[in-house]
C-alpha cells in the first residue's frame, strides 16, 4: 500500500520548445490542481492571444517576463497533490547556459522527466540532461516522447527514440529508465490513457508517478547522524539531560545500538531517542531527533554519530565532481568554506583533474579554468577531516557546497566520488 502523504520530487528537463511547460500545465490541469481564479486568468490570456483552447504553457511560464528582460532564469517549483501522493515539480530551464539551474533543481529529485520531441529524436540537449541526471544519481528517469500527434501516433517513431536513448545511456549509471509516448498538447498518456496509441500497453505518466516505488531510494544501510546542536535544558526533570540533536541522514538508529562518534572515534551505546512529542524505538531518515548516549562524550556540532561496524571515511583529501555556480571563475588555491552536513571546514581546490565537455561528454584534461556552469572533477584539501560517503551510495553525506570566504556566496555544489 502507498503512503498517501509520501512526497515525490521530480524535475523536468528537455530542449527549448520540447513542451515542458505544456506538459506540466497538462498535469496540473487534468489532475484538477489549479485554482479557479488562476484558470480564469489563463483562459482570458489565451483568448487574447487568439488560441482556441487554454494555452497550458501559461501555467508555468510566470518567468516569461524575466526571460524578456534577460534576468537569470531560475528553477520554478510547482506543488500539486492527488489522492495518492504529494508532488513537487522543479521546472528547470533547457538552455546550455542554465546547467547550474538544472543541477540545483535535480539535486533532491526522486525522478527526472526528460522530454524528447518525437520528430527530432535524441539530440545533444537530451544527452546533456541525461548525463546530469546520472551524475546526480536521480534514481528514476522517465523519458517522455512528446508530440506524438505530429508523427501520426506511429509506434515506429517511439521505438526509434528508445533505441537512440538506450544506445548512449548504457554508459551512464541510471538504474530505472521508463519510456512513455505522449502528446502534452492533447493530453494523450499524461493523466488519461491515449485512445490513439493502443499499441502502448504501459501506464500514463501520472499513474507512473503515483505508483513509483521510492521508499528504497533512501539509504537504509549506512547509519549516519550529523549532530547539529547539543541540548542541555538543566532544569526540572531534565536537569541531567544531554541530548545530541540533528536530522538522521541515512540508515536506522535504535536504543541499545553500539555507536561511534566521529572524528574522535569514541564509542558508546544509544540510551534513548527522543522526538518533540515522545521517545521512539527507532529513528530513520529524514526524522529530526535527539539522541542520548550511555557515556558522557565530548560531542559538538559537526561531529557524526555512526554505527560502530559501519563507518564513513574520514578524510582531508576529497575528490569531488563539482558544478561551478558562480559568475566569477575559481581562483587558484583560494580559500573556501566547505559545508558538509552540519560540518563547516576551510578548504582549497588543490587540483582540477579534468573538465567535462557538456556537449560531447568527453574529458578535457588540459583545460583547468573553472567558469560558470562547468562540471569538473577536482581534489579538495580541508583543514579538518570530513566524514564522507561516496555520493553514489549516499546522496546526503556525499554532497558538499563551497562558499567563497570573501563574498559569502555559494560558488559550487559537489558530489563526492
Amino acid at each position: 500500500m502507498l503512503d498517501n502523504n509520501q512526497l515525490l520530487r521530480f524535475t523536468t528537463a528537455g530542449s527549448v520548445d520540447d513542451g515542458k511547460s505544456t506538459l506540466i500545465g497538462r498535469l496540473l490541469y487534468d489532475s484538477k490542481s489549479i485554482f479557479e481564479d488562476q484558470l480564469e486568468a489563463i483562459e482570458n490570456t489565451s483568448k487574447k492571444k487568439g488560441h482556441e483552447g487554454v494555452d497550458l504553457a501559461l501555467f508555468t511560464d510566470g518567468l516569461r517576463d524575466e526571460r524578456e528582460q534577460g534576468i537569470t532564469i531560475d528553477v520554478a517549483y510547482r506543488y500539486f497533490t492527488t489522492p495518492k501522493r504529494k508532488f513537487i515539480i522543479a521546472d528547470t530551464p533547457g538552455h546550455i547556459q542554465y546547467t547550474r539551474n538544472m543541477v540545483t533543481g535535480a539535486s533532491t529529485a526522486n525522478a527526472a522527466i526528460i522530454l524528447v520531441d518525437a520528430r527530432h529524436g535524441v539530440i545533444e540537449q537530451t544527452r546533456r540532461h541525461s548525463f546530469i541526471a546520472s551524475l546526480l544519481q536521480i534514481p528514476h528517469v522517465i523519458v517522455c516522447i512528446n508530440k506524438m500527434d505530429l508523427v501520426d501516433f506511429q509506434e515506429d517513431a517511439y521505438q526509434k527514440v528508445i533505441e537512440q536513448f538506450e544506445e548512449f545511456s548504457s554508459k551512464m549509471m541510471v538504474k530505472d529508465v521508463r519510456f512513455i509516448p505522449i502528446s502534452a498538447l492533447l493530453g494523450d498518456n499524461v493523466v488519461n490513457r491515449s485512445e490513439h496509441m493502443d499499441w502502448y500497453q504501459g501506464a500514463p505518466l501520472l499513474h507512473t508517478l503515483e505508483t513509483m516505488h521510492i521508499s528504497s531510494d533512501i539509504n537504509k544501510v549506512d547509519a549516519r547522524f550529523p549532530v547539529q546542536t547539543v541540548l542541555r535544558p538543566q532544569q526540572g526533570e531534565f536537569r541531567d539531560y544531554r541530548g545530541y540533536a540533528g536530522r538522521v541522514a541515512s540508515g536506522v538508529f535504535r536504543p541499545g545500538d553500539e555507536v561511534t562518534v566521529m572524528p574522535s572515534g569514541f564509542t558508546s551505546k544509544i540510551r534513548s531517542i527522543d522526538t518533540f512529542d515522545s521517545a521512539v524505538n527507532e529513528a530513520f531518515a529524514p526524522m529530526s531527533v535527539s539522541i542520548t548516549l550511555e557515556d558522557d562524550i565530548d560531542i559538538s556540532r559537526g561531529d557524526m554519530i555512526v554505527r560502530s561496524n559501519n563507518k564513513p571515511e574520514a578524510s582531508q583529501d576529497i575528490e569531488v565532481m563539482l558544478c561551478w555556480l558562480n559568475n566569477s571563475p575559481a581562483k587558484p588555491r583560494a580559500k573556501y568554506t566547505v559545508k558538509h552536513t552540519s560540518n563547516d571546514q576551510k578548504a582549497m581546490i588543490k587540483e582540477v583533474v579534468y573538465k567535462i565537455d557538456i556537449n560531447t561528454l568527453e574529458r578535457k584534461e588540459d583545460d583547468k579554468e573553472l567558469t560558470m556552469n562547468d562540471i569538473c572533477k577536482v581534489k579538495l584539501r580541508t583543514t579538518q577531516p570530513l566524514m564522507v560517503d561516496s555520493y553514489r551510495e549516499n546522496r546526503t553525506t556525499g554532497s558538499i557546497i563551497l562558499v567563497d570566504d570573501a563574498t559569502n556566496e555559494t560558488v559550487a555544489a559537489g558530489m563526492v566520488v
